[in-house]
């Protein structure tokens, strides 16, 4: 039996969430509406070492054992590619080993609003942009590469936002709407090939 059917029978639903694709990796615990604990670290070139060492931290701060964990929730970009891979392989190894669901979802539908229509942008680098479009929190156009782009950035989502709690709220949300089944997906969005796949595809 999955989380969504579960849901009427669990008292409280705790999720544990982990965004690695931005600068800023993040981590977050989620029991139904309320944020037991986020945690914000830079996580440029080292998300590997600093991932799980965050998560500890954050279940022993918040006294909770892995084993009770409902689901795990997991941003898969686009961004950083190697962070990407980091926080999948995490957040399904330890999903797996516990043999609980992920809910793995993009980076820009975690961050989106609930409410309206709104592009998500983000800078890619090489004079260009990742966006998506979303209307009252659903993806109306897919993560795709443009020159020039308006919306709501990442970067100000980043100064006073966290990507994992909003990560773990959507989670919920999708957990609730009986629609897990729809981001089982754990394959990275990239968007565009790695510099260094890029050369090999030319050469």
């Amino acid at each position: 039996m999955g989380l969504s059917t579960q849901y009427s029978a669990l008292s409280t639903v705790l999720i544990l969430s982990a965004d690695t694709s931005l600068p800023l990796l993040s981590v977050a615990l989620l029991r139904d509406d309320a944020l037991l604990g986020a945690v914000a670290l830079e996580g440029k070139g080292s998300r590997n070492e600093k991932l799980l060492p965050a998560i500890d931290w954050l279940l022993s701060e918040a006294g909770v054992g892995r084993r009770e964990i409902d689901l795990f929730a997991v941003t898969r970009g686009p961004g950083s590619f190697t962070g990407v891979r980091i926080g999948l392989a995490t957040m399904q190894g330890l999903a797996l080993a516990l043999g609980k669901p992920v809910c793995a979802m993009s980076t820009h539908e975690a961050i989106a609003p609930a409410a309206g229509r709104v592009a998500i942008v983000d800078d890619a680098g090489r004079g260009e942009f990742y966006v998506s479009e979303f209307e009252d929190g659903r993806e109306v156009a897919a993560p795709h590469l443009a020159k020039s782009a308006s919306g709501s950035t990442v970067a100000e989502f980043l100064k006073n936002g966290n990507a994992a709690a909003a990560c773990a709220r959507r989670a919920r949300a999708i957990a609730e709407g009986g629609r897990l089944g729809e981001y089982a997906d754990i394959t990275p969005i990239y968007v565009r090939l790695a510099e260094a796949e890029e050369k090999l595809k030319r050469g």
